[in-house]
């Protein structure tokens, strides 16, 4: 009887968790939360950045067609805008649709395409995102795009090119 009593007289064993460990928990789970959430948001400025460059190759390749289709306008360098240094200096290159303004097959095919090139990687008003086709007259063609990648958190100017014999 004597080992019951010892017992009964003892303080109560705590059950339960106490408030400081219920919010050192509430902590780590909130700062695990927190760094996933922005592993995300790097994930969706690196998803970004991925489709602004699968659009360029996209958009270069389709120049690319339009001039095979044109063959003899572009050995005759109707194509010809410039072309693009590797710091992103424009030589001549189209930054504005509204600057081509013939009605060649050409010049149609230039303007659809710098219209389509700022809808999909830049905005009509951009002046960072711009094209240049360089062709020769054996048919050896360059088509070069550029455009600002800063704003999904890229590296910045961006410039993109893809050369082929038509």
């Amino acid at each position: 009887m004597r080992s019951l009593n010892k017992f009964k007289n003892s303080k109560p064993r705590q059950t339960g968790a106490t408030l400081i460990e219920i919010l050192i928990a509430v902590l780590i789970l909130s700062l695990g939360t927190l760094g996933m959430a922005a592993m995300q948001a790097r994930a969706l400025k690196g998803n970004v950045s991925s489709f602004q460059r699968s659009q360029a190759v996209v958009l270069a390749t389709y120049m690319m067609d339009a001039m095979r289709v044109d063959k003899n306008s572009a050995k005759a360098l109707n194509y010809n805008t410039g072309t693009l240094t590797g710091t992103g200096t424009i030589n001549g290159s189209i930054c504005t649709p509204a600057s081509i303004t013939g009605t060649t097959l050409a010049d149609v095919n230039k303007k659809h395409w710098l219209e389509t090139t700022k809808a999909a990687i830049g905005t009509s008003t951009d002046t960072t995102t711009c094209g240049a086709v360089y062709c020769d007259a054996n048919g050896s063609c360059r088509v070069q795009v550029i455009w600002d990648d800063s704003l999904s958190g890229g590296l910045g100017v961006q410039k993109l090119e893809i050369q082929t014999l038509i």
